[in-house]
């Protein structure tokens, strides 16, 4: 597919505009990073031990990394970190952290009687070989991946993005495998509602769910397993979504890396205003997870395509655009270049206002203007669709249009049966027809056209930028924090001392040692946005 070069504007927005954005973009990541940076999260603890090798359950089914971080905070030794106290059961024991985790977990070893055992310094440098050895068979992993990854095509952009939701795995791979096999690129598995608010990770193989799919790590590995066949299959490479977001936000991205996923569904402000998420928890949780994400190489997408269905799509774009200029700055700081961060955005104005359709084309342009190297997702109407399955072909066809003219690169598929019910695999191919028809027959479109200075898509565009800077300053002069508190976007007010989660932040002490936070990526430096 040919593309125009990704650092041409199409828009000729007003260059003093775009700076303004980016340096009040980066003014508040960087305060967000100053006031989280002596944090950690129970999460950020248990994701630790799990990038050590660390699985399984209880008979309750409860997970050992839970088990053993509620007692590390029982006997007030959270705060030196959990691989430390990981590394001095290990020094005493002489077991494999899996072993040592599960005495603990069980109860044979009392960490109140830990604390003097051992010299810290000791403990640090064993503390330091356990991440070093998991860190290295991480990369080896890893490395694997991208080499079966690269002995297959990429496919053409954009990428079809399709979505899959049983409830039952074995289930969700016939759906998968279908979709692949009809032409999508790209496979989601929803996860099952309200797993978000769980501050832990279901164990096991799962056959069933409500509205989704339980994300466990077993769950991961067949849905893998299954795409790297039909990939094998049709030469092409699949790639596989699923929703790294909630109050187990870090340990579902360190899963996305053990297990193979390509695609992770990731932003903190979504969790905020729709799950009611602590800002502090969530936020730390999120820095944490997207150097996990960034080291496995695994794109992120944003979620606010949600926030664009909660509000009048043609009065507070403008609220969308912050919020992706914010989300941008912070995943560099947590060290995602920007080819993997993949905003999120949505095409949801009310079709029956006039030029709704040009309205469209200036808020997918402007995206794709900001964020010249990003993979932006773009999701389909489904606020305005009723039910009638052929006006949500209409729909569907006018949102794929104007996402191969204005170069999204991942295409989130509508269903024609949007508004009735869960899709079957003849919604997904009816689906996915329509789009490869605009993929194929329109796919040089872009390169066709030019806009006049004076055009109300250029207008539009410019005035929601204007908008979305005078936001930006609002939260800058308030911090995100502050400004959440006072919803500032969709007028959800979130409070910085409430919300979910709460109770899981903690303070690092003077002797906490995490050695991860020294082995993942950090913040990007010298990017060139343009």
């Amino acid at each position: 597919m040919s593309n125009p070069p990704k650092d041409s504007s199409f828009l000729n927005l007003p260059r003093d505009l775009i700076d303004e954005a980016r340096y009040l973009g980066k003014s508040i990541a960087s305060a967000v990073h100053n006031k989280i940076k002596d944090l950690s999260t129970l999460s950020i603890e248990r994701a630790s031990l799990r990038m050590l090798g660390i699985r399984g359950a209880n008979q309750e089914g409860t997970p050992w990394v839970n088990i053993f971080t509620e007692k590390c905070l029982s006997a007030n030794l959270i705060e030196n970190g959990a691989l430390m106290v990981l590394a001095q059961v290990c020094k005493i024991t002489r077991k494999d952290p899996q072993q040592s985790v599960e005495m603990v977990s069980e109860g044979k070893i009392n960490l109140n009687d830990l604390i003097e055992v051992s010299n810290y310094e000791e403990i640090k440098i064993l503390c330091h070989e356990l991440a070093n050895k998991a860190y290295e068979n991480l990369n080896y992993k890893k490395k694997e991946r991208v080499n079966f990854i690269n002995t297959l095509s990429s496919g053409t952009k954009p990428y079809l993005y399709v979505i899959v939701a049983t409830g039952n795995i074995y289930e969700d791979v016939k759906q998968a495998k279908s979709a692949a096999l009809l032409g999508a690129d790209i496979i989601a598995v929803i996860r099952t509602t309200a797993q978000s608010l769980l501050d832990y990770i279901p164990h096991g193989v799962t056959t069933e769910g409500f509205g989704g799919t339980a994300a466990t790590q077993e769950n991961f590995a067949v849905m893998r397993e299954a795409l790297d066949e039909v990939s094998q299959k049709t030469g092409r490479y699949i790639r596989l979504v699923n929703y790294c977001s909630g109050l187990a936000m870090p340990e579902i991205a360190t899963l996305g890396l053990i297990e193979g996923l390509d695609i992770m569904v990731n932003d903190a402000i979504y969790g905020i205003l729709f799950r009611d998420i602590n800002s502090l928890r969530t936020l730390t949780d999120q820095e944490f997870s997207r150097r996990v994400l960034s080291f496995g190489e695994i794109i992120i997408v944003t979620g606010e395509d949600n926030l664009i269905k909660t509000v009048d799509a043609r009065e507070m774009a403008h609220t969308v655009t912050a919020s992706q200029i914010i989300n941008y700055y912070l995943a560099l700081k947590s060290g995602l270049k920007p080819g993997l961060i993949g905003l999120g955005h949505a095409f949801e104005m009310d079709p029956s206002e006039d030029d709704s359709f040009l309205g469209e084309l200036a808020q997918a342009w402007l995206v794709r203007d900001l964020f010249p190297k990003s993979p932006i997702k773009y999701m389909p109407p489904t606020r305005y669709l009723t039910g009638n399955i052929f006006r949500s072909i209409v729909l569907n066809a006018a949102f794929n249009l104007v996402g191969v003219l204005t170069n999204q690169e991942i295409l989130l598929l509508g269903m024609p049966t949007e508004a009735l019910h869960t899709p079957f695999i003849q919604d997904r191919f009816l689906s996915i027809e329509n789009a490869l028809y605009f993929k194929n027959a329109a796919h040089s479109i872009s390169g066709e056209f030019s806009l006049k200075e004076s055009s109300l898509i250029r207008k539009r565009a410019i005035a929601v930028l204007n908008k979305a800077v005078a936001l930006l300053k609002i939260i800058n002069d308030k911090g995100l924090f502050n400004a959440l508190s006072e919803g500032v976007f969709a007028s959800i007010k979130r409070p910085e001392s409430m919300g979910r989660g709460f109770d899981g932040v903690f303070t690092k002490s003077s002797s906490y040692y995490n050695p991860f936070l020294s082995l993942l990526p950090g913040e990007v430096n010298g990017e060139s946005e343009d």
